[in-house]
């Protein structure tokens, strides 16, 4: 059979019969198909015009009958086929509605006659094809053609364009254009196509029409669910897009080769299409190899990236092109981040063509700007930086639980170890109690019943004329049992008995669980009232509970209670401690906010905070504008300072307030606080600015390296604050990331017991000298100690050698000489005190030529009281000077030796280590306590202070004193307090010595004269205690510092710490750190802070006894 059909639509024959086989012959034909609608396309381009193309579908029957059997036959038809069908009429879709506007049927007449078509052997087939709702097609087939059946008006089709016929090859066009001519349509080639279910595939258009399909066969007649519709319109829409690209490919072809032509006669080498280039867009670059460096290579490369070279990097091989020319070619992906790109060709070695060495460089369009593209980068960063950290996080919080559970191993191994020692201790001691325990005692005491065991219940028998308690009114037991293992766990009231023989008493308890023995006392009282006891001459009283469990289950269970309770008191101390480092950082943050704060109070990379400013108590109090000028990174920032911005009123009162957007590359934030935008008066914290810490930022502050040289460091070589000083500071510097390195003598007094991993390192020499150095961690510290072999340093003592300036110069030089041989290049030398005063001048004089230039020099004052040559030439020579209060900076600023330096002169105040003084963790005090339960562990330090000293136990008001004996701690008001605070009805603890053997004399006299007139309230203990100064700040209720001057004092810090009110004079560093509840209310709540004790302003004993009374 043989099927005709004309489709008229733009030129892609190869696009719509796209499926080859034998089955059905497609060819071409001048004329119409009566039957199908033709359709004219809109062309793409004005250079497209519509072209009309007349199709031919031929198929054999033969070939067509092979597969209908297998591929079209109805299992469920039934009988004979009917000779003919009607399809219903189809509804049109508004899209169909439009496309008939277009479509204009041509008249029947150009038809030519069926006949004239067929073949011999062949049997014409008239087609009809629609489309249903349910897109089905039912195909009958037939042996003979209705003649008589009426077809649908046809509407006229214009003759837009040119009826084409196919020739025996596909169109190859060059040029992008479509040709018209027949001598270009004839090279197209003849293509044989079958549909996958054996049903001719006709286009869209023809099968949108409601049309009948003929078909003439002698077979049974079948019904077709043709499935392939949907697909016929993907094909449709994929040959029209294909012609599309085809018609645009041909076009940007010619513009090419164009451009080629133009850069060609114009003498450059190298060109990109499209011609402007944008971002997020494929280009080709196009180089002429004849113009170039590269006229002789074989090969052509390109190298080059984005944005300056910072993005996206490439190297491409170029191509040889068709165009005139020697033109070379590749294409290359524009990202969306470009504004810039930039390239060099080179022919893969060590020959370039890099545009005379500036590049080559193209602008992008669409991109980003290089502003935008800075924050992306830092963005990039930062994401990068992200991942890195939290890759590098979970390595750490695996490794971190990893040792932790090692950790936790030894831990509970050393917890059982210490349950079982702890164990077999009670065990033995138990034992030998259960041996003198009895069941009774004749006349005095006994059980009722005989036999009993833990949870009865018994009558304990007492006979109260047998003891002291025979004139009590009331009597009262209180027991416990193991020997109190427990504490008290049996407190009952006695009541009168009947039993005759004596006067006797009966309390009614339960046995505990677990007993083995009952230990017990009788009282004229319950606890805490009782004022006499019947306690068997000392050594309470002890009974066997017969009955009890197996002593060895009970010592099983006894070890495995011990353990449990290590290891909950352990989880207490780790929570401890990481709460309290979240409170260091918290009251870091809150330590300014009387003056300045932020809110969110954490700062982080990439957010917006807000600062908020309180100018009172500042030089801007009452200024009717404050500016606000920032930058970041310790005024480093790339950004520079931002511009300075006017402070709004915020909701708090005289609180002003400025917006800043924090950068993703800050690690601190840096301000100050003016009254105009150009300056005027600041406030920059005294010179020293302020600074918040920026966290979450992709840069981190580069870590400092920090040197102290000093003569003391506690606790291994301490004589005064100097020592807590480099220690604490050491510390909390350390703790900030920075590098911290002590270099100290090795004093033949050292305290080693608190020197860990010390062993000796190298020597060098010095003046003739040689020096050992010795390494170790003090405090989590390292530690050099310098041994120098004159022996200035085996004298038993830091202080106190007729040589003491001689030794500590020659430790100075041999310590800048021991950085120098080492290699060391630290960035700050801190020195302190005149001990070690010559370090300013030596590294300036001697040693600063040798290294980095970088290196500067600190000066501490800890005493002006000492060595005022040496502090005044090191204040000269230092970079900067501190000393350790702000009110004693202003004390000593008179000072001659000061000053003329009062420009880098500044007063910081001290601080305590607060993981040395800690009540929680202190391993000297009976109970550890916090805020919580301070008066308790305050009241246990108490009573164990009382009973070390042989004072007597009471809860009088107790003074402690803690202090070196010398003029400037005011010894005479110390002497007058002792005798105020026992007038007082109070008792009074000093501990302390006196550099100076008079002092230490007159002391010792006052001693001997108290131990013999108030030895149950006064002790005094003339030497250095380590453990028992933490006893007496714990168990003390006030601690008295009544210096005449203090440079800052830490006495009145540790005081604090440990809840014991400070009474202590106005000078220096006290009247920074303590305000009087009485007078000091709004200084200190300027300051954001509480009164906290109790001061005086005189120095005679008029003001010791005000504060004291009060």
């Amino acid at each position: 059979m043989e099927l005709s059909l004309q489709v008229q639509r733009p030129f892609s024959y190869q696009a719509v019969f796209n499926h080859t086989t034998d089955c059905f012959k497609i060819k071409p034909f001048p004329g119409s198909f009566p039957f199908a609608r033709t359709k004219l396309f809109t062309p793409w381009r004005s250079e497209c015009p519509p072209i009309r193309l007349l199709h031919r579908v031929t198929a054999s029957a033969a070939d067509f009958s092979k597969r209908r059997q297998r591929r079209l036959s109805n299992s469920s038809s039934k009988g004979p086929a009917p000779k003919g069908f009607i399809p219903k009429k189809q509804v049109r879709t508004s899209t169909q509605r439009r496309d008939r506007k277009n479509i204009v049927e041509k008249d029947d007449s150009n038809i030519p006659p069926s006949s004239e078509s067929v073949e011999p052997n062949k049997t014409e087939i008239e087609s009809n094809i629609a489309l249903e709702e349910e897109s089905t097609i039912d195909l009958y087939q037939k042996n003979e053609v209705d003649e008589g059946e009426k077809e649908e008006p046809k509407e006229d089709i214009p003759s837009g364009g040119e009826e084409l016929a196919f020739g025996q090859s596909n169109p190859n066009v060059e040029t992008g254009r479509i040709s018209k001519s027949h001598e270009d349509i004839a090279g197209l080639q003849k293509k044989e196509t079958i549909l996958t279910n054996d049903i001719v595939n006709t286009s869209r258009d023809v099968a949108s029409e409601e049309k009948y399909l003929h078909v003439t066969e002698t077979d049974d007649s079948v019904t077709i669910k043709d499935e392939s519709l949907l697909s016929d319109e993907k094909i449709i829409e994929d040959a029209s897009l294909k012609l599309k690209l085809e018609v645009e490919a041909n076009l940007h072809k010619q513009e090419i080769e164009d451009l080629a032509e133009e850069n060609l006669l114009r003498g450059k080498f190298f060109f990109v299409y499209p011609q402007i280039v944008k971002a997020d867009e494929d280009i080709d670059v196009f180089f002429n190899r004849s113009f170039s460096t590269l006229n002789n290579e074989p090969d052509v490369l390109i190298m080059g990236a984005f944005n300056d070279w910072r993005w996206r990097s490439f190297t491409l091989r170029l191509n040889k092109t068709h165009l005139k020319g020697d033109w070379w070619s590749c294409q290359i992906h524009v990202p969306k981040e470009a504004y810039k790109m930039d390239f060099v060709f080179f022919n893969g070695q060590n020959v370039y063509d890099n545009n005379d060495r500036k590049d080559f460089c193209i602008p992008v369009e669409d991109g980003m700007d290089v502003f935008e593209f800075e924050d992306f980068l830092l963005e990039q960063k930062r994401k990068e930086l992200e991942k890195l950290a939290k890759e590098k996080a979970e390595k750490e919080r695996q490794e971190e639980e990893q040792r932790r559970i090692e950790a936790e191993k030894a831990a509970s191994k050393a917890e059982r170890a210490q349950a079982r020692m702890e164990t077999d201790g009670r065990r033995e001691i138990l034992q030998q109690l259960m041996k003198k325990a009895v069941r009774s005692v004749d006349n005095i005491w006994f059980i009722e019943p005989n036999e009993f065991k833990g949870v009865d219940k018994v009558k304990l028998h007492y006979n109260k004329s047998s003891g002291p308690l025979a004139n009590a009114n009331e009597l009262w037991i209180h027991g416990g049992h193991n020997n109190w293992s427990d504490g008290l766990t049996i407190v009952e009231k006695l009541a009168k008995s009947k039993r005759e023989g004596g006067d006797w008493w009966y309390a009614e308890f339960v046995i505990p669980d677990r007993a083995l023995v009952l230990d017990w006392v009788f009282a004229n009282g319950p606890p805490k009232f009782a004022t006499m006891y019947d306690n068997n001459n000392y050594q309470d009283f002890h009974s066997i509970v017969p009955k009890s469990n197996p002593e060895d289950l009970y010592w099983v269970e006894e070890e495995h209670q011990i353990y449990r309770k290590l290891q909950e008191e352990r989880k207490l101390r780790e929570e401890a401690i990481s709460a309290k480092a979240e409170r260091t950082l918290k009251r870091f943050l809150l330590s300014q906010k009387h003056i300045v704060y932020t809110e969110p109070l954490d700062v982080h990379a990439g957010s917006t905070v807000t600062v908020i400013y309180n100018p009172a108590n500042t030089p801007l109090n009452g200024k009717p504008e404050i500016w606000f000028s920032c930058s970041f990174n310790r005024w480093t920032h790339r950004m520079g300072p931002l511009p300075p911005q006017r402070m709004l009123p915020a909701d708090n009162g005289s609180h002003v307030k400025a917006t800043v957007k924090v950068p993703l590359d800050a690690y601190m934030m840096d301000f100050v606080f003016s009254e105009r935008e150009d300056g005027g008066i600041f406030d920059n914290k005294g010179g020293m600015d302020y600074h918040i810490p920026v966290f979450g930022g992709i840069v981190k502050e580069p870590p400092m390296n920090i040197v102290h040289i000093a003569v003391e460091m506690a606790p291994i070589a301490k004589v005064g604050g100097l020592g807590d000083v480099v220690t604490s500071l050491s510390r909390a510097v350390q703790d900030l990331n920075h590098n911290v390195d002590i270099i100290l003598p090795k004093y033949d007094c050292l305290n080693h017991s608190h020197v860990k991993d010390l062993h000796y390192q190298r020597s060098y020499s010095w003046g003739g000298t040689e020096i050992k150095v010795w390494c170790g961690k003090v405090e989590g510290l390292s530690v050099y100690f310098l041994e120098s072999q004159n022996r200035f340093f085996s004298t038993g003592c830091v202080y106190g050698c007729g040589n003491d300036a001689e030794r500590f110069g020659f430790f100075c030089h041999a310590a800048l000489e021991f950085l120098h041989q080492g290699g060391f290049h630290p960035d700050i030398i801190h020195c302190h005190d005149w001990s070690s005063a010559p370090v300013a001048w030596l590294f300036k004089d001697h040693y600063m030529h040798y290294g980095p230039s970088k290196t500067r020099v600190v000066f501490t004052i800890h005493n002006l009281e000492f060595g005022v040559h040496f502090i005044g030439k090191a204040m000269a020579y230092a970079d900067k000077a501190t000393t350790v209060s702000p009110t004693y900076s202003k004390e000593v600023a008179g000072n001659p030796v000061v000053a003329p330096h009062l420009h880098k002169f500044h007063g910081i105040l001290n601080g305590i280590d607060l993981d040395i003084w800690d009540p929680y963790n202190d391993k000297f005090i009976p109970i550890s306590y916090t805020s919580e339960n301070v008066v308790e562990g305050k009241r246990a330090a108490k009573e164990a202070l009382q009973q070390r000293l042989g004072l007597k136990k009471s809860d009088l008001p107790l003074v402690g004193i803690i202090t070196r004996l010398t003029h400037q701690k005011g010894i005479h008001l110390i002497k007058h307090a002792i005798w105020r605070t026992l007038e007082c009805n109070g008792q009074v603890v000093l501990l302390g010595s006196a550099p100076d053997p008079r002092i230490q004399n007159d002391f010792v006299n006052l001693a001997n004269q108290l131990h013999s007139s108030h030895g149950d309230c006064a002790h005094l203990c003339l030497t250095y205690d380590e453990p028992l100064s933490h006893l007496i700040y714990a168990g003390a209720d006030f601690i008295l510092v009544p210096s005449i001057f203090e440079p800052c004092g830490l006495t009145q810090l540790t005081a604090m710490r440990y809840g014991s009110i400070p009474v202590v004079r106005k000078t220096g560093g006290l009247y920074d750190t303590v305000f009087d509840v009485d007078h000091d209310k709004a200084r200190a709540e300027a300051q954001g802070l509480e009164p906290n004790g109790f001061s005086f302003d005189g120095a005679d004993s008029a003001g010791v006894n005000y504060a004291l009374s009060r």
